[in-house]
């Protein structure tokens, strides 16, 4: 048998890797609560527990942030769950005769 050479043909192969998407995520929004004169503080840890599952440690610090600073972030949301969150607080502190303001803005 005479010697043969085997020829191995390589063939180009393709890899396809994933692109990295550009899209940025959509923006998030702090809600926050605004001090007023006439709010009682418990009513404001009672908002604090109840909307933003916070624990009543966690809805002082912030109810107090709220006394001394005149606001204070309960949560930072997508823009459509801040909505619904500031709506909620809105409606509670309305239906409990507390002219409480919770209101969203950009988070920057």
């Amino acid at each position: 048998m005479p010697d043969r050479k085997e020829t191995t043909q390589r063939e180009d192969s393709v890899v396809l890797e994933p692109r990295k998407s550009r899209v940025k995520p959509p923006p998030l929004y702090r809600v926050l609560l605004l001090n007023d004169d006439f709010t009682p503080m418990d009513f404001v840890i009672v908002v604090l527990e109840k909307f933003f599952s916070m624990n009543r440690e966690q809805a002082t610090l912030v109810m107090l942030k709220v006394h001394r600073e005149g606001k204070g972030v309960c949560g930072i949301y997508p823009k459509d769950l801040a909505s619904t969150k500031v709506e909620q607080v809105s409606a509670f502190a309305r239906q409990h005769q507390h002219p409480l303001a919770c209101v969203m803005e950009e988070n920057t």
